[in-house]
C-alpha cells in the first residue's frame, strides 16, 4: 500500500475556516466526508502535530499535511488467514477476532490484516469506509480480541453504522484492570481527544469528543478487578483511556497501563458480547465469545486461594 502526502499552507483568505471545509476547498477530489474521515483517523497534521478535530479553525501561515493511502480494493492482497466466523448470511458476517490481528491495512501492516482475510474469504464487501477498509463498520485494537460485525454491502453498512451511532447496537467487553474497584456499577462520561503530551496517545481532554462507558464489576480479586464495559460511544481506545483516567488501567496495556505482577503479553480486553438488529430482517441477534485461553487462565489463577 503506497501513500502520498498533500500539503496546504493556510492563506489569509482561509484564516478561521474549519479544517474539514478547507481540505475539499483546496483538493476538490476530497469530499468533506472524506476529509472528516482522514481527520478522525489521525491522517491530518498541522505544523507536524496530529489534529483529530474536524471543527478545528485553521490560522494563516499554518502548514497542513494530509497523509493519503493510495490503494484500491483490487490492489488489496487476498490472504488465506483463518477466521473464526461466528455467523454469516447474505448481508453480514460476525467474526471473533484473535489478538495480534490488525483490522485494516496501515503503516507496517499491508498484507496481514483482517481486511486481507476478508477479501480472500468473501466476494462482496461494503465500500463505504474506503478502498482499504472493505466491510469494516467498526474496529477493535490489534491487541484486543472479540466480536466484530462485517457488512457485505453498502445498504447493510449504512444501517449498521446508524444503529451503532444511535446506540441500538450493544457492544460489551471484559477488562481485567489493576486495582480493586469499589463501586459495583459506575459510568465514566468524559470527552476523549488526542493527548497534548503524547500525540500517539488519546486522553480525556476538555476539547475532546463526547465519550461514555458504563462499567460493572464481574469479580474482585486481590489487587485486580474483572469489569464488564458497555460502550455508548466509539472513540479510539475509549475503554482503555477511560480506565486509565480513573487510575484502573487494563492489565497488559503497553500504552496506557502500569506495571503489575501479572505478566500479560497483551492488554486483557475482550469484546465478548454483540447485540444488534439485523439490517434487513430487523430480527434481534445476540452473539457471545468466550475469553481467549490466556485471558481465561489468568482469571482462573487469580481465583485460586
Amino acid at each position: 500500500m503506497k501513500s502520498k502526502t498533500l500539503e496546504i499552507k493556510v492563506s489569509l483568505e482561509h484564516d478561521g475556516l474549519r479544517l474539514d471545509k478547507l481540505i475539499p476547498l483546496v483538493f476538490s477530489d476530497l469530499t468533506r466526508a472524506k476529509a472528516q474521515t482522514l481527520i478522525e483517523n489521525g491522517q491530518v497534521s498541522i505544523d507536524k502535530i496530529v489534529v483529530d478535530k474536524a471543527s478545528y479553525k485553521v490560522k494563516t501561515g499554518q502548514v497542513i499535511n494530509i497523509n493519503i493511502f493510495e490503494t484500491t480494493s483490487k490492489e488489496l492482497a487476498a490472504k488465506a488467514i483463518e477466521l473464526n466466523i461466528v455467523y454469516e448470511d447474505s448481508d453480514i458476517v460476525v467474526i471473533n477476532k484473535p489478538i495480534d490481528l490488525v483490522v485494516h491495512p496501515a503503516a507496517g501492516h499491508h498484507e496481514d490484516t483482517l481486511v486481507n482475510a476478508l477479501v480472500y474469504h468473501f466476494k462482496e464487501l461494503s465500500t463505504i469506509n474506503g478502498d482499504f477498509r472493505p466491510g469494516i463498520v467498526h474496529r477493535i485494537d490489534k491487541d484486543t480480541s472479540g466480536l466484530l460485525v462485517i457488512a457485505k454491502n453498502d445498504a447493510t453498512h449504512q444501517v449498521l453504522a446508524k444503529d451503532i451511532k444511535e446506540k441500538i447496537t450493544d457492544r460489551r467487553y471484559y477488562a481485567l484492570v489493576v486495582g480493586e474497584v469499589q463501586d459495583q456499577n459506575f459510568i465514566v462520561d468524559a470527552p476523549i481527544g488526542r493527548s497534548r503530551k503524547n500525540r500517539k496517545k488519546m486522553a480525556v481532554v476538555a476539547e475532546g469528543k463526547p465519550a461514555k462507558t458504563e462499567f460493572k464489576i464481574v469479580k474482585r480479586f486481590s489487587g485486580f478487578t474483572l469489569l464488564d464495559a458497555k460502550l455508548y460511544t466509539g472513540r479510539t481506545h475509549q475503554i482503555r483511556v477511560h480506565l486509565a483516567h480513573i487510575n484502573y488501567p487494563i492489565v497488559g496495556d503497553q500504552l496506557y497501563g502500569k506495571k503489575s505482577k501479572i505478566k500479560a503479553t497483551h492488554q486483557l480486553l475482550h469484546a465478548y458480547y454483540l447485540e444488534l438488529l439485523h439490517p434487513k430482517t430487523k430480527k434481534k441477534l445476540i452473539f457471545k465469545a468466550d475469553l481467549p485461553q490466556d485471558f481465561k487462565q489468568i482469571v482462573e489463577t487469580l481465583q485460586r486461594p
